[in-house]
């Protein structure tokens, strides 16, 4: 028997959740308590599958058949019948809470109650369950439809059978999995901090513009967009608050320090795309900045932010947050990455990372350059992530 899937929260992330689980046959219950947020999540769907019948994913029998397994409920007494119930609400826990603990009255014992955040503590979402083995994080990426990668994260109380009736569920569903561990911004959000901080830091020491930066991690690195792009284009409120979040939760660690520039923007309501206006102009008629191509320059801006990068990526793998193929995999299927980042640290040599993160840590002086434990002790051994 195929199992009865639940959704809380219609909006876009909601709302993708849903189709993926209706497309894989699942009958699906999405519950939102505003009923003008249904309306447009239903709508939503139609247009996203009236695009896959004109790419010949599917024919108008299959749209229909698939817009039929979704139900569109107002309460959450309208989920009792499901076996797996992902709540993708608002970030505030106890909002998270009052939910989790209202539905807890509802379902059944065996049901599984996750929850789609992306940096929340699901230990703490557990909390307010009497029955929290029961309780997993499922973070999907957005757009949900299109983004192959899913975070599963058990909290301290999560069952083995919950995680593996998740694993297996969410990757049935044609997603790839990585496991990781219950901590701040759980693996992509924690590891592509450098990506922007860095090069955050980088435009405020005054080494090179907005642009220049960009071009940087395009030209030598492959990157689909650079970090400012990328910024612009997720919203610099979203970011910041973000950078913000996973710093406060790791007890204020200069390494995932923010910025005073992305702040300004933040408060100056210069969010990126959405408002014409981040650290580009989109405005029509303004002129696109040009980024200096300064081929010594660009070199020095790249390999500087990519050991960043590396060095968290060994970290998650040193406070064993994840494995080092689920990191990878969660940095090139999460956010595009051209290489995983460890596979990329063996290709250019661990002792030549770890030398020019040791050339910025004695230049700076400063924590967040510190090379990490790992890193060293693998260097002395001559070891490599990949053998």
């Amino acid at each position: 028997m195929s199992k009865i899937i639940g959704v809380i929260g219609a909006g876009t992330m909601g709302s993708g959740i849903a189709q993926v689980a209706a497309q894989c046959g699942h009958s699906v219950y999405l519950m939102d308590a505003n009923v003008e947020q249904l309306e447009r999540a239903k709508n939503g769907v139609s247009k996203s599958l009236e695009k896959l019948v004109e790419k010949g994913k599917f024919t108008v029998d299959q749209k229909s058949s698939i817009e039929s397994n979704i139900h569109y409920v107002a309460q959450l007494e309208g989920l009792s019948t499901c076996h797996l119930i992902i709540e993708a609400i608002v970030e505030k826990m106890e909002v998270k809470h009052s939910v989790f603990s209202s539905l807890e009255k509802i379902v059944s014992a065996d049901c599984i109650l996750a929850s789609n955040t992306s940096s929340l503590s699901i230990a703490s979402i557990g909390s307010s369950l009497t029955k929290a083995d029961r309780v997993i994080g499922i973070h999907f990426f957005n757009p949900a439809t299109i983004m192959p990668l899913v975070e599963i994260i058990p909290a301290v109380q999560t069952s083995e059978a919950t995680i593996n009736d998740a694993v297996s569920l969410i990757q049935s569903w044609g997603k790839t999995v990585v496991l990781c561990k219950d901590t701040p911004g759980f693996i992509v959000n924690r590891v592509a901090r450098p990506f922007y901080g860095e090069a955050l830091r980088i435009y405020e020491e005054g080494l090179a513009d907005f642009a220049t930066i960009d071009w940087a991690m395009t030209h030598f690195g492959g990157f689909k967009m650079g970090p400012f792009t990328l910024m612009d284009y997720i919203g610099n409120d979203v970011n910041y608050a973000v950078t913000e979040s996973v710093f406060q939760a790791f007890y204020y660690d200069p390494r995932f320090k923010p910025s005073f520039t992305q702040k300004r923007h933040s408060e100056a309501g210069f969010y990126g795309r959405k408002t014409g206006r981040g650290f580009y102009q989109y405005a029509e008629g303004t002129e696109t900045s040009e980024p200096t191509k300064d081929e010594i320059i660009g070199k020095i801006i790249f390999e500087r932010v990519l050991v960043m990068l590396i060095n968290e990526a060994v970290d998650a793998v040193f406070m064993q947050v994840a494995s080092v193929k689920d990191v990878d995999l969660a940095m090139t299927k999460g956010v595009n990455y051209p290489k995983g980042l460890l596979a990329w640290a063996d290709e250019l040599g661990l002792d030549w990372v770890l030398d020019k993160l040791n050339e910025l840590f004695d230049e700076y002086g400063e924590d967040r350059y510190r090379p990490n434990a790992l890193l060293k002790r693998m260097v002395k051994k001559g070891d490599k992530f990949y053998s």
